[in-house]
Order: C-alpha cells, then structure tokens, then sequence
C-alpha cells in the first residue's frame, strides 16, 4: 500500500507541477489557479511567474516523495486563500450569472481539491497514530468530496453536454455519463461521512486515472495548445493529480 501512496503523491505533484509549467508558457495564470479579477494581478505577467514557479518548486517535491511539510501546508493555504479571495468573491459579486450556473464554479471547486490535496500529502507522511495527521486528511478529503459531489451534479445539469465528453468509441454516451454523475457523488458521500472509505477512495481513484488516460490525454493531443488556450492539457495535469490524491486518501487514511 505504501507503494501506492507513494505513486498517488507523485501523481498529485506532477499534476500541480504541470500547471506551474503552463503558466509559464502563457505568462499568465491558468484559469484554475486565479478569477478574472481583480484585473491589476494579469497585467503583468510576474506574479504568475512566482506562482508557477512555486508550484513546480512544491509539486516536484511531492512527487519526488521528499518529506517537506511545511512547503506542502503553504501550498495548501495558497491554493484555499485563491480560491477564497479571489475566485469565490468574483463569482458572487462580479459575475452575476454563477449563483445560477453550477458550471461556472468548476475551476474554483478544483482549486480548492487541489488545496485539499496538499493537506492530504502534508498529513500523509506522519506518524499513522497522529491526531494532526487524521486531522490534516480529513480536513482536506472534505475539501476534495465536495468537488465530486459538485462535478457529479455536473453530470445531470448539463447531460446533453458531458455526454460529447465520452469517447466516440464508447457506446451509450448517456448511460456514462450518468454513471459517472451517480459515481462522483457516492464517492464524495461516502468519503465526507467515511463509508467504506479505503474502498470507495480507491474505485473513484481508480476510474478518474482511468479517464486521465482513455480521455484527457487524447483530447489533449488533439487539441492544439494555443488553439484551445492549454484547457486540454489543464485538464490532463488535473485528472492525474485528483487520482492521485484519492490513492492517498485510500491508504493513508486512519481505519476506525
């Protein structure tokens, strides 16, 4: 299992460093990282510079497994303060149209996954009988849940959508499309209130590395980069850094 950990970290850490290259190649901020506003943070392209810098310095160190906790827990507040002082005020305030439009809060919700995340692989390297540890994954899984609990209501608000999602090959485009729905929002259940948590941690992971694969990366190679802004890509560092924090939560989490 301590294998599996170890490769869920690297996951997450290639993922979060990935997104820290990409601001670099678009001297701006990736869309999940920062909101729109305020406008004075994209005028120039140096704070995405230090920001994607710092995502590469923390993500490599997570991938490579080094035991930093402190880099790991200031990524974390990093991302949360992200997420809550910018995206969340200009979804409220600004953007008049996204308390009616669960879509609009995706980036912001995968934020703060990813600010979930880090806590998880703070906690992940103490001692198994820690309080702090338990304390740390459990914060951060919640943060994680209600990602997948959003994207699987996703899934029915905008079917007809997702639907185009699912490869050409696969038959029964809907059926997937709601399966994945029910799924996301079973596992996010499920991990909040600790059902089976190990298991149904494991099979969510095990099925968004699954879609990191058979879906994310195809899209990404056939969508050119600066045609599609890097969404593609985006998507493809993000899928293989959630997989991987369900794989830590499957084995690092305390057994009640």
């Amino acid at each position: 299992m301590e294998k599996l950990a170890n490769a869920g970290r690297s996951f997450y850490g290639t993922g979060i460093a990935g997104l820290g290259i990409q601001q670099f190649i678009d001297a701006g901020f990736r869309p999940v990282i920062m909101a729109p506003s305020p406008s004075w943070i994209h005028e120039t392209p140096v704070w995405a510079y230090l920001t994607g810098a710092f995502l590469i310095f923390s993500g490599a160190l997570i991938a490579i497994n080094k035991k930093i906790k402190p880099v790991w827990m200031l990524l974390g507040v990093l991302l949360f303060f992200f997420f809550l002082a910018f995206h969340v005020p200009y979804l409220l305030f600004i953007n008049e149209n996204s308390p009616r439009h669960l879509g609009l809060w995706t980036d912001p919700l995968k934020e703060l996954a990813l600010s979930g995340g880090a806590l998880i692989m703070a906690g992940s390297f103490l001692d198994d009988n820690s309080e702090n540890k338990a304390n740390l994954i459990r914060l951060g899984s919640i943060c994680f849940s209600i990602m997948l609990i959003a994207f699987g209501l996703d899934h029915f608000y905008y079917a007809g959508f997702v639907a185009t999602l699912v490869p050409s090959w696969v038959p029964g485009h809907l059926f997937w499309t709601y399966f994945a729905g029910v799924a996301l929002i079973g596992s996010g259940v499920a991990i909040i209130l600790k059902i089976k948590l190990s298991l149904i941690a494991m099979l969510a992971g095990i099925m968004i590395f699954l879609w990191f694969i058979f879906l994310h990366i195809p899209r990404a190679i056939a969508a050119p980069y600066f045609t599609d802004k890097g969404n593609e890509v985006t998507s493809v560092f993000e899928s293989l850094a959630f997989s991987g924090i369900l794989f830590v939560i499957a084995t690092k989490t305390k057994k009640d």
